[in-house]
């Protein structure tokens, strides 16, 4: 097989800056996001803590997310829950005052904390107490009541290593080739990554299923999308980036896109002052 280098935390957080957001800046000025890296006796499952606050909305603020191939622990007035990796196009709106406390955890790092395939939650919203029973729904009572995001944060991470996950090398490596497809756009199709995994297709599937919780194909689609939006926000014309990203045509971007950010690529476009061709 294949060595697989994975990335420092450190690269990782770089990358991952707002990508997936749409349009990530217009809402700079509605709320606050900031993001922190985990301590080191929990960074092998959690790729980073992020925070959302804003304070006196006068009007409602949408924020979509063309999601990543990850799980999240989020915990909010309005809910508190373990997300799957979310296929679909997935928006919050925020009103008057309030704060979100997400967890991001690595492509395979929630795998340790979890009795079965990471797939069984794709799609889906657990809550915490369910997941974690009385010693989760506590979690959230102090995550809560607690005003400081940095306290708020050390709570998590306590909670976190108390559950006492083994370190998992097939989760390190499942990590190690999300970040391949986010990293390299000339990935386009599965069988290049399985080449470069040193897995047949079928296996690389099945890792992918019981610890990313997304196909490998899904994979690399929506990383494409994430480098889409942010070349077509650069002004590049859709045709070429369909051929550079692997797509069949500029149509298939097109819908791929539309179905992802809630809007085509031409309407995203006009958000930057480009119109996408």
């Amino acid at each position: 097989m294949a060595a697989i280098v994975p990335r420092p935390p450190e690269a990782r957080l770089v990358e991952t800056r707002q990508r997936g957001w749409v349009n990530p800046y217009a809402g700079l000025d509605a709320f606050d996001f900031v993001r922190q890296a985990p301590s080191p006796g929990i960074s092998a499952y959690v790729e980073h803590f992020w925070v959302v606050t804003w304070t006196d909305l006068g009007e409602p603020y949408e924020q979509r997310i063309i999601s990543h191939p990850t799980v999240n622990m989020t915990i909010t007035r309005d809910f508190h829950r373990i997300a799957g990796v979310i296929k679909g196009g997935f928006s919050y709106t925020m009103r008057g005052s309030g704060r979100v406390l997400g967890t991001r955890f690595r492509p395979g790092g929630f795998r340790p904390f979890l009795d079965g395939p990471v797939s069984r939650l794709s799609g889906r919203f657990v809550e915490i107490g369910e997941m974690f029973g009385a010693a989760g729904a506590a979690l959230v009572e102090r995550v809560l009541a607690e005003p400081d995001s940095r306290a708020a944060v050390a709570l998590v991470e306590t909670f976190l290593r108390g559950l006492r996950p083994s370190e998992d090398p097939l989760a390190e490596e499942a990590a190690a080739l999300v970040a391949m497809v986010e990293d390299d756009t000339s990935v386009t199709r599965v069988d290049e990554l399985a080449a470069r995994s040193g897995r047949s297709v079928r296996s690389l599937q099945r890792l992918f299923r019981d610890y990313v919780g997304a196909g490998p194909k899904w994979v690399i689609r929506r990383f494409r999308l994430h480098e889409a939006a942010e070349r077509i926000q650069q002004g590049l014309d859709l045709a070429t980036l369909a051929a550079e990203l692997g797509y069949t045509d500029q149509a298939h971007l097109t819908r791929d896109f539309t179905a992802a950010a809630g809007m085509p690529p031409a309407a995203y476009a006009r958000l930057s002052g480009h119109v996408a061709r």
